[in-house]
Order: C-alpha cells, then structure tokens, then sequence
C-alpha cells in the first residue's frame, strides 16, 4: 500500500508512479504535472528541484501531480529519451489530471530532461496552458536536445535558470526565447549564483515559480 498522495496511473506499458498533491488551505485553481531530470542520472520525481518546482505550484494554488517516468521507481517499462517513451508518459499523466480536473486550467513544468520533454509536449497539446522549464538544457549538442519546437510554442513561458547552470548557459536560454513566434510570451528569470541543481537557491526557485504562476493566475 502507498500512503496518501501516492498512486499508480494506468500506461501502455503497465503504470506509472505519481504522487497527487492539493494546495495548501484553499481549493485547486489550476491543475500542475511536474516531470523530473534524466532517469539515466539519477532522477525521480523526489529530486529536490522538482519538489520546490511542485510547491511554488501549490503556492500560487495548483494541484500538482508528479511522475516516475518510465522505468523509474515503481514505474513499468524503460527508459527510451526525450524523443520517446517519455513524452507518452507525459501525455498519459495530463490525461489523468485533466479527467480527474477538467474544469482547472493546466501547467507543464520540468527540470532538466523534464523540462525539454514537457515543454515538447506543453507546446503541442492544447489542453496545456502554461509552461515552465527550470534548468533547461540548453546547451547540451546531443539530437535528443533539439529544441526547434519552440518555434512553434504560442504560449506563456516561464523560463528559470542558473546564472552558472553546467547544462544550459545565459546567453543560449535567451536565445531560446528568442525563437519564439512572440518572444515577449517568455518570461526568464536568472537565479544568481546557481548552479544546475539550485543547491543554495531552492527557495529563490519556489518564489520564482510561484508569483509567475500566481500571476498568471491574477491571484493576489
């Protein structure tokens, strides 16, 4: 048994893990997935950035849903890249939020490979409103990291990034924006000091997550 929170979405390839989360104290105003760095180093939907991610999600008044791609945890199947598998997994996971929130309007949001799978997937699928990629990789040459799909991305985009990110530096994340039909729907806010992880900087990412989508939201 898995405590509260904590489910199995039914996939192609069997299930995948996930756990639910309401906002604190009040009723959900929008409905969050939240997709983890790559399954080949290390990442779970318990990494620390797609924690905080999550909660400046739930902050601005979201329900949030996190997922084990593929092969990770309790999650059937394996891993195929960013190109693959993982964008089914991704697409699975809204159909469950959205069946389950049809009425609340929808956030993608990842870290890292997270963040080049969902806003693919974001960019594509119409029931998905906004987008947030934190520590996009790119600067990474590999195919599995071409992000000619932004050229057709027409939605608000948060962009948060380390001022030092090992995987992604300044200069390439705005000319990412850049590409964008009306680059004035990307919002990229820099988090000195930083690094890939936001080892130091977890609570600058939670605050940054939350007023854009408390913004987008007209909360408060």
């Amino acid at each position: 048994m898995y405590p509260a929170g904590n489910l199995h979405i039914d996939a192609p390839h069997g299930r995948l893990e996930a756990i639910l989360k309401e906002p604190r104290g009040e009723a959900a105003r929008a409905a969050a997935l939240v997709l983890h760095p790559h399954p080949l180093h290390g990442g779970t939907m318990h990494n620390k950035v797609v924690f905080r991610t999550a909660r400046g999600l739930e902050d601005a008044g979201a329900v949030t849903l996190r997922i084990n791609f593929r092969g990770v945890g309790h999650s059937t199947g394996v891993h195929t890249g960013a190109r693959g598998g993982e964008q089914e997994d991704a697409r699975v996971a809204l159909d469950y939020l959205i069946e389950k929130y049809p009425s609340l309007p929808v956030f993608l949001a990842g870290f890292s490979f997270g963040a080049r799978v969902g806003l693919e997937v974001g960019t594509h699928d119409s029931r998905v409103r906004y987008l947030v990629g934190v520590g996009t990789p790119v600067s990474i040459p590999e195919r599995e990291y071409d992000f000619s799909f932004v050229e057709d991305c027409r939605k608000p985009l948060l962009l948060v990034h380390g001022e030092r990110d090992e995987f992604g530096s300044v200069p390439d994340l705005r000319a990412l924006a850049a590409r964008l039909p009306d680059p004035s729907l990307a919002r990229i806010k820099i988090i000195p000091h930083a690094g890939h992880f936001f080892d130091e900087q977890l609570e600058d990412l939670r605050r940054a997550v939350a007023d854009w989508a408390a913004e987008m939201l007209g909360n408060p």
